[in-house]
Formats: structure tokens, sequence, C-alpha cells
């Protein structure tokens, strides 16, 4: 952490383009703005944008605005956030949620610094902003695969700093529990054997989930003493390694979202949606509860509905909300077996290779002929 404040710092002096990496709540926003509140451009705004929450049409008007009439909606012209933030900061959080087509588009601005609006013919700004961006996947990873431009990728990632995990950090935790009490001015002492379990847990949502563990603490106990067993059972479980943390947490959050839905402890619209627009999860995290349910259902999305305890008369909306948000997933992937109560499907429609069947009348003068 000296070595990332330090280089922090001189990075901040000049313009070139960052990308920060690490996992989801290690820091990587204060980081960004770190960066800026040292640079030149400290007087000039910061803007900050999740890529992973906005659908691609909406990323593209967010970033570059759009002109009335554009599409269903824009009933005014909109100044985009590369112009709004003219010789400030912009921080794409999440870069790596990006469509490809949002990358190229993206791309191009980089290399000229020109904004067109969407819907407009002309270029209607040339802004100097400054871009630093953050995403908690493997760029490299994502290009291997397709999913990530490369030249982007080299593009963005001038200067390269990453944000170690909590866990990796431990010495930090009392000072950052003590920050946490200090920064809301909470009443709340923990007792020693207690602050040696949270030292102990492997934090999997670094320190975001260290800040919502303090603040539960602090409302739950009336502001006591905090000693072990009113920490939360699973983090004291895991503390003690009888717990081994998941190695992936994208594949967890899914995981937890998709047995609760099937539980019926919780419903799809009044609690998964709403964490989706909040920011809380991403498309990834969706996009793999889908695909989970689809495996179970043999890519059936009406059985799927049944299977996450949603109304078949949500199937329209459902759908609606995962064309909106980029997060449908191919049912063809799914179809090795067929669900029971699906109807087989229709008989291919051939059409038929070679001269047509002769009629009766042909066949009489073919007999008829020496």
């Amino acid at each position: 952490m000296v070595w990332l404040r330090a280089a922090a710092t001189r990075v901040a002096s000049g313009h070139a383009k960052v990308l920060i990496t690490g996992e989801s709540g290690a820091g990587k926003d204060l980081v960004a703005r770190f960066i800026h509140a040292k640079s030149s451009r400290a007087t000039r705004p910061f803007v900050a944008l999740n890529c992973a929450g906005v659908s691609e049409t909406l990323l593209e008007s967010e970033l570059f605005g759009h002109v009335r009439g554009s599409f269903t909606g824009a009933h005014r012209d909109k100044v985009g956030l590369f112009q709004l933030a003219h010789r400030g900061t912009v921080f794409l959080d999440e870069v790596g949620e990006m469509s490809l087509r949002m990358q190229a588009l993206l791309l191009r601005f980089l290399e000229n610094g020109e904004v067109k609006p969407v819907g407009s013919e002309l270029v209607s700004a040339k802004v100097d902003v400054r871009v630093i961006a953050a995403t908690n996947r493997s760029l490299p990873d994502l290009v291997a695969r397709g999913l990530f431009r490369e030249d982007l990728m080299y593009r963005i990632m001038v200067v390269h700093l990453e944000v170690p995990p909590l866990r990796k950090r431990r010495e930090v935790i009392r000072t950052l529990v003590a920050h946490v009490i200090d920064r809301d001015q909470l009443s709340l002492a923990i007792a020693d054997e207690a602050m040696a379990a949270l030292e102990r847990y492997h934090w999997p949502g670094n320190v975001r989930e260290l800040q919502n563990v303090v603040e539960q603490l602090a409302w739950l106990t009336g502001g006591d003493s905090i000693d072990v067993e009113d920490l939360p059972q699973t983090l004291v479980a895991s503390s003690c390694g009888s717990v081994v943390p998941a190695r992936e947490r994208r594949k967890r959050v899914s995981d937890h979202l998709y047995e609760a839905l099937v539980a019926r402890s919780c419903s799809f619209w009044e609690h998964v949606y709403p964490m989706f627009i909040n920011r809380d999860i991403t498309r990834a995290d969706i996009t793999a509860l889908v695909r989970q349910a689809l495996s179970e259902t043999s890519g059936n999305y009406r059985a799927l509905l049944r299977l996450l305890g949603m109304s078949p008369n949500d199937y329209k909306r459902f759908l609606n909300f995962l064309s909106t948000h980029d997060c449908s997933v191919n049912f063809r992937d799914f179809r090795s077996g067929r669900v029971s109560g699906e109807r087989p499907p229709e008989p291919p429609f051939t059409i038929p290779v070679g001269p047509p069947p002769a009629s009766r009348r042909d066949e009489r003068r073919a007999r008829q002929m020496p």
C-alpha cells in the first residue's frame, strides 16, 4: 500500500491513462479519486461511471450524449460525461463489462478526443479528459477469449496499478475498523478476541465488506462491547478455518442468488432486480444466474420462471429485462435434453432436391413411346 500510494502520486503529476485492477471492494475508486486530487486537474470535474450497470445504448448516451429524437425518450439534447468532464477526469469502473461495439467507440475517442453524440452526424466537440479505468477481471484473459479488444487494452493500460485484496494486508484491519468507527461516529468497542477473528477472516468483499460488518455490529449490538459471539456466524466459522472460501467471487454471488430464489427466501423483482439497478451486482452475476437456471431447465425459459419463483405472466418482462441489459443467454446451449412438459419440436421443413415427380399423363406418354 505504501508503494501503491507513492506510485499513484507519481502518476498523478502527468496525464497518462491509468488502469486500476483489483477485487471488488478493494478500493479502486479511492485510488482513482486520489490520482485526480493530486493532479493538475484537481479543480476540474471528476466524473465516475459504472459500465456494468448501464446497458449498451444508455452507456453510449451517457458517455457521448445524444440529440433530441435520436431514440425513444430522447426529448431533448443531452451533453455526455466526456464533454462535462472537459479538462477533468473520467473514471470508467468495470470497463471489462463493455460490449465490443462500445469498446470500439471508446478506442476512437481515446485516439482523437472527438465527441459525436448519439443520433448526430457531426462531431459536436473535441475535449481534453484524462481517462482512468478499473476492472476486477483479467483483461488479458478477456482478450484471449475474444471478449475485449487488445488495442483498447494497451490504450488504457499505459500505467497499471493493482490494489491488493484486504486479506493480503491484514495489518491494516485494526486501522480500518477504527477509521470507520470515527468517520461514522459510532459508539463501538471491539474486544481483542473479536478483533483477532476479524484479522483471521479472508474478507472476500474486501474493505467494503469490512465497513458493512462494522456498521452492522453498531446497529445490532446497540453500542456495547463486541465479543466473538456477537460477530456474524459465517465470519467466525470462516476465520476458524471451518469454511473454505470460494476461489471465484462472481460465481459465489450467483450461486447465493440462485439458491435463495429456488428456496423462495427472496424474490427476483423485489430483491435481485433492485440490487442490479443499484449496481450491487453486475451483468456477469445476472448472466451466471440465468445460465445456472437454464442448465437445470435444459434451456427452457418458461420453466426457468417456475424454478426461480416468478409468475408465468413475467415471461415477456423478464426477457425484456435480459435483452435491455445485455444479459441474455442462448437457450440452445442447454438443449441436450428436453424438459418434461415441453412440446416436441416441429419436424424441419425440407426442400426437395432434384427434378419434380412426373405426373400420370407423363407416365402414360412414356409407356406409349417405342
